[in-house]
């Protein structure tokens, strides 16, 4: 029944609201005579005011109508349409007052004061009832947003004042603006849309135990790196969830609308610290109206691989990989985005298939290849160090002979940091591979060369995934050591750093990212607990499951006896190749394989050994 009346009134909101102020216009004129003529006399004017006061409800209508009054939306209204209603009932006031006057001017039967007190009582009630309404709106909806987030703005910039005039107009479920803080001192006393800007950004955890607050929206999207990660910093100190506002740039293609539904959490992304790598246009050169071959083109990495590669215009980009889920997922995103533009293949294949390798490169004759396919996870590895070896050792080496027999002109193989110093056969097998490009480098003409890096964030298999999953079934979020650190970087910062090295590299050299300063995994959960809302060691527990077979407290970038030196991009670096005897090598290699194969892990994690000399294996691993 109340939603009937409800939707009632919103159809015929204006017929309504012209109903109600033709009454209360008619009760402002009617009372002014009723206290003033007197009952005695009142007859005496009947005429007159039956007249005069049809001609005082026109003038009040029509200029209300004129000037809009009954297009706004009153339980929206701001200053200015108090402003202009109160503008509306002075002109119609004035009309009405010139026009008696010369019609009755000779007879002076309405009185001065009728005037006066008819003039105020319409002009007060028609304002007053209108103030009530929103005020009822207002107290109704503070009622309702009890149950909303209490929330901290950080900003009060232009687009704290966007967000606070969409929020005025559209009541966020989610959220209730209590206080504001800004880091310019002018502005900290003052307040922006009713909002009292409380204190900068240092005051940050004393107003959120003061004012109760549940969650901080960090408003301020242009705000640079350096003070975003220390503001973000300082919201960690909290128990709140943190949201943010988007780039500026996003803002600014919109035109300011739907704000709110471009807030989103932070990610562990904006508080790590890492700049971008600056790219030259040696990658445009590189991959641009080339033929481009990508293995593990469906994973993490290798679809990022594609993706940027995509951009830069190839004259074929080909897919290949094992899992077809992942490359049709690829394989519809770019067909998407290019349509036509780019041609694209994708092939189902595995790697250690050198026959169908070689078709491929037979079939495609690619100028550039990046190999990203791999097994990865140090763990199953360790549990079937056989297959590891097989995919990726073999797997290199028999997409890389190809590259070699079809004179591809550039190799780059994704390596990684538990290449260096390997305690487990993950990082043994890797280092293998990188050992097998540098051998081939030496007697071939394709230019083979080695991207190695940390951790990246969200791709398949690492640790950041698994926490949100655990976050999101109410914990324990599982840490193997409470010292344990890694480098980490995002995958599209990765996938650059692949794309400018493979340009840049001659042959045989190993490529490495200054990857800034380690990161606890500890401080890593902690944080991720405290940006969905939860509080570490209260909401979301966090146990220490000690150290995973293969897994080390910490990871090296470099091996010491490959030097260093910088490359024009300062965030790349490069080792210099190490002395390989190719003709030993590739006998050992040999050998390998046949153990391999045989599926002897005791026999094969020692021939590791033998042939990967910095290789420090954990006897306990194997039972």
């Amino acid at each position: 029944m109340l939603s009937h009346i409800s939707a009632f009134a919103q159809r015929f909101r204006k017929q309504i609201l012209i109903a109600f102020d033709v009454v209360v216009v008619t009760v402002s004129y009617m009372l002014p005579w009723a206290l003033i003529a007197g009952r005695t006399s009142f007859s005496e004017y009947n005429s007159l005011l039956i007249s005069s006061c049809f001609f005082f409800v026109c003038c009040y209508e029509i200029v209300y109508g004129l000037m809009g009054m009954y297009d706004s939306l009153w339980r929206y209204a701001e200053i200015v349409e108090f402003f202009r209603l109160c503008v509306a009932s002075a002109v119609a006031v004035s009309i009405f007052v010139v026009v008696t006057l010369l019609l009755w001017w000779e007879e002076r039967r309405v009185p001065i004061s009728v005037y006066f007190l008819s003039a105020m009582f319409a002009s007060s009630l028609t304002l007053y009832s209108r103030l009530t309404y929103r005020m009822y709106r207002n107290t109704t909806l503070k009622k309702r947003l009890k149950a909303s987030r209490r929330t901290l703005l950080i900003g009060a910039g232009d687009a704290a004042s966007t967000l606070l005039h969409e929020l005025a107009k559209n009541k966020s479920p989610e959220m209730n603006i209590i206080c504001c803080v800004d880091d310019a001192p002018e502005k900290v006393g003052r307040s922006i849309m009713g909002i009292e800007i409380m204190g900068t950004t240092e005051d940050i955890p004393e107003l959120v135990e003061r004012c109760e607050i549940e969650t901080i929206l960090f408003a301020i999207p242009t705000v640079d790196d350096e003070n975003k990660r220390r503001i973000l910093s300082i919201c960690n100190k909290t128990k709140c969830n943190v949201r943010i506002l988007p780039d500026i740039v996003q803002l600014i293609a919109n035109g300011g609308k739907d704000v709110l539904s471009r807030v989103r959490d932070v990610r562990v992304e904006d508080v790590l610290g890492r700049e971008q790598i600056e790219l030259t246009d040696l990658t445009n050169t590189l991959v641009s109206g080339k033929v481009v071959m990508v293995t593990g083109g469906g994973g993490s990495i290798g679809s990022e691989l594609c993706r940027q590669i995509a951009a830069c215009g190839p004259k074929r980009l080909i897919i290949v990989d094992i899992y077809e889920n992942s490359a049709y997922s690829v394989q519809q995103e770019l067909k998407r985005r290019y349509g036509s533009a780019l041609k694209l293949d994708v092939c189902i294949a595995s790697v250690r298939d050198s026959k169908k390798v070689d078709r491929l490169f037979a079939r495609y004759q690619p100028d550039v290849v990046f190999h990203a396919a791999a097994h990865k996870h140090v763990p199953l590895m360790e549990d079937a160090p056989e297959e590891a070896v097989k995919n990726n050792v073999f797997g290199t080496y028999n997409v890389a002979l190809s590259a070699d027999k079809y004179g591809v002109g550039r190799f780059v193989l994704i390596s990684t940091d538990k290449a260096v110093n390997p305690t487990n056969v993950m990082g043994a097998t890797k280092r293998l591979c990188e050992m097998i490009v540098q051998a081939l480098a030496q007697k071939s003409k394709t230019k083979f060369v080695a991207v190695r890096f940390g951790n990246v964030l969200g791709s398949n298999g690492s640790v950041l995934p698994l926490f949100k999953e655990q976050i999101a079934a109410g914990g324990p979020v599982t840490v193997t050591h409470p010292d344990i650190v890694r480098y980490f970087m995002t995958i599209p910062e990765a996938v650059r750093l692949v794309l400018e090295a493979g340009a840049m590299g001659n042959g045989g050299d190993i490529f490495v990212l200054d990857m800034g300063n380690p990161v606890k995994i500890l401080d890593l959960a902690e944080n991720l607990i405290k940006l969905s809302g939860f509080i570490p060691y209260r909401d979301i527990e966090i146990k220490f499951t000690g150290l995973r077979p293969g897994e080390k407290l910490y990871e090296e970038l470099l091996m010491d006896e490959e030097g260093l030196r910088q490359t024009d991009n300062k965030k790349i670096f490069v080792g210099a190749p190490l002395k390989l005897n190719k003709d030993t090598f590739f006998d050992h290699l040999a050998t390998l394989k046949q153990i391999a194969y045989s599926n002897n892990s005791d026999n094969l994690v020692q021939a590791l050994i033998d042939l990967v000399p910095t290789f420090h294996h954990a006897e306990n691993n194997y039972d």
